[in-house]
């Protein structure tokens, strides 16, 4: 800010610390107060991701204090994040007026200047940016579009021979080899390396529609036609399988998957901002994915992401607002539909998202994935009958289940479970299974069910060390391990087995308690009081903590045969 005395006084201001009576509050103050609290909403919109709020509040500061070039940095970035380009561009200018080699700033201009149609700027600011292993990968790409439109065909192949030195950009540099290719017009080529990006058994769904495409519109309807059908049992490729197959069965050629230089770049941007996956890197994927959508407003799949993105920041209502701009007809508006429901469950609407998804079952009662939604709705909202209902239907709708309809049988057993129907809900559990055998989930939850109703220990004990194989880390399933141990009469490992999962999940009720039978059969009885003590603290279950408060008057009964 301007002064930092004149800072420190308005804080004393803001949290109420005393001021002389009668002392001057000038209107200077009062700037600088304002400016404070606007600074103070800034940081907390930013903290809490309100990124149109973020930019609105770091902008006003920056009026404020037009010389501070860390406010001016922080509203180009929440500018260019809340997907304003137009007040973004103009911070930009500013960046590079005093830091001409900013990334962020010369990217930003860049797809500005992709946008109106400048390659010849694209690349000028591309040349101006400092380089960097993250982005390089950007630079080439961009570069390449911006050389394709102005046919340069050498500078395409000096970006893609950057493109392929790069390690772990393979895939890209071959899938966007054969974008470039194909928007030049030169199928061999372009074939070659689409062939060569779908390698993979399950290839991305922008490989395999741009393939697609491609074959459609070289009349080659039939190879087409082939390849959609040999991916129908993928249910992720679902939304680019159905509509090929459509327009082949309608005779519709489509158009290109890039039809200017700024689709191939927003293509860059949104295949970069997908391969950002942890949850660290959701802002960075979110600057990518509003650039995208800036140079290519059509693109589904990026509003998809994006909304995926706050899903992750836990913005469930910027999420929702973004799944409900996908339009009707577009291939992802059902998944867009049953996402936005599942939002509004999380934010306690279970009302609202189960009236949505009753709309989007109705409209298509064969959509697998809105039957299983709304029956997570109702099992969220504790209404299993309702929830085992609906994923029946799910069932039905499935015909033939794969590996990835694993969950839906798993949700079904715990809801027949809390219906006390726990032999239906082992025989979900076992279909489950079949279809993944080694999901430590579902090996957790048969096997510990079994040692908790005294059935087939032997066996349980078995999956359930497959399951702590698998998942070494889970205190639930480490504490399933141990109480069969305990079952089985091996109190010596039972303790040791279960101290382990109090260490991983240390306020759980359940393993406190269970860690101290295991400690009171072994002898301790002291440490066993310690955790019995310990599992009525965190125990909010009444009937829990009777159990528990008899085991400390009188401790456990004889050890049985």
């Amino acid at each position: 800010m301007r002064r930092t005395v004149s800072l420190f006084a308005t804080a004393l201001l803001l949290t109420g610390c005393a001021i002389a009576p009668g002392a001057d509050v000038s209107p200077e103050n009062e700037r600088d107060a304002e400016a404070f609290s606007t600074y103070l909403s800034a940081r907390f919109a930013a903290s809490e991701h309100d990124l149109p709020g973020a930019a609105r509040y770091y902008g006003k500061a920056l009026s404020n204090d037009p010389a501070n070039q860390s406010l001016l940095a922080l509203s180009f970035y929440y500018s260019s994040t809340a997907g304003d380009f137009e007040a973004a561009g103009k911070y930009a200018q500013s960046v590079v007026a005093a830091t001409p080699d900013d990334r962020a700033a010369r990217l930003a201009l860049a797809v500005i200047a992709f946008k109106r149609n400048n390659y010849a700027d694209v690349r000028r600011q591309l040349t101006q940016s400092a380089k960097g292993p993250f982005t390089a990968l950007t630079l080439s790409l961009f570069d390449a579009w911006a050389a394709a439109a102005l046919r340069d065909n050498a500078g395409i192949g000096k970006d893609l021979q950057q493109l392929t030195e790069q390690k772990g950009a393979e895939n890209m540099a071959a899938f966007h080899t054969a974008l470039l290719q194909d928007y030049l017009g030169k199928a061999e080529a372009a074939e070659a390396a689409y062939k060569k990006a779908m390698t993979s058994p399950a290839p991305p769904p922008r490989v395999l529609e741009a393939y697609g495409r491609f074959l459609e519109r070289n009349g080659r309807g039939k190879t087409a036609e082939l390849l959609y059908r040999s991916h129908l049992r993928n249910g992720g490729l679902a939304t680019v399988v159905r509509p090929g197959l459509a327009r082949i069965a309608a005779n519709q050629k489509p158009e290109s998957l890039i039809r200017t230089p700024a689709d191939g770049a927003a293509e860059a941007l949104f295949g970069i901002a997908a391969s950002l996956t942890d949850g660290q890197s959701a802002d960075v994927s979110i600057l990518y994915l509003r650039m995208a959508l800036y140079l290519r407003p059509d693109l589904g799949l990026a509003n998809v992401l994006l909304a995926d993105r706050f899903e992750t920041l836990r913005k469930h209502d910027a999420a929702i607002a973004i799944y409900h701009t996908i339009p009707p007809d577009s291939p992802y508006y059902r998944m867009a539909q049953v996402r936005a429901a599942l939002n509004q469950q999380r934010l306690g609407r279970g009302d609202a998202a189960v009236v949505d998804l009753k709309k989007l079952v109705a409209a298509d009662p064969g959509d697998s994935e809105s039957w299983v939604a709304l029956g997570d709705t109702y099992r969220a909202a504790e209404k299993y009958a309702e929830a085992i209902t609906a994923y029946d239907a799910a069932e039905k709708a499935i015909v033939t289940p794969a590996r990835r309809d694993w969950p839906m049988f798993y949700a079904r057993a715990m809801a027949k479970e809390r219906l006390k129907r726990l032999d239906d809900s082992e025989i979900d559990i076992q279909i489950a299974l079949k279809l993944s055998p080694d999901q430590p989930e579902l090996l957790n939850y048969l096997g510990y069910s079994w040692v908790d109703r005294g059935r087939k220990i032997p066996e349980a004990l078995a999956m359930l060390e497959k399951a702590r194989k698998l998942r070494p880390y889970d205190g639930y399933i480490v504490d399933s391990v141990g109480w069969a141990y305990y079952q089985l009469g091996r109190y010596h490992e039972a303790a040791k087995t279960l101290n382990v999962a109090v260490l991983l999940v240390p306020s759980d009720p359940t393993i406190n308690d269970h860690l101290g039978d295991a400690l009171w059969r072994y002898g301790k009885k002291i440490a066993a009081r310690f955790q019995w003590n310990h599992a009525i603290t965190f125990s909010g279950n009444d009937d829990e903590k009777s159990s528990i408060e008899r085991k400390l008057k009188t401790g456990l009964s004889e050890k049985p045969a």
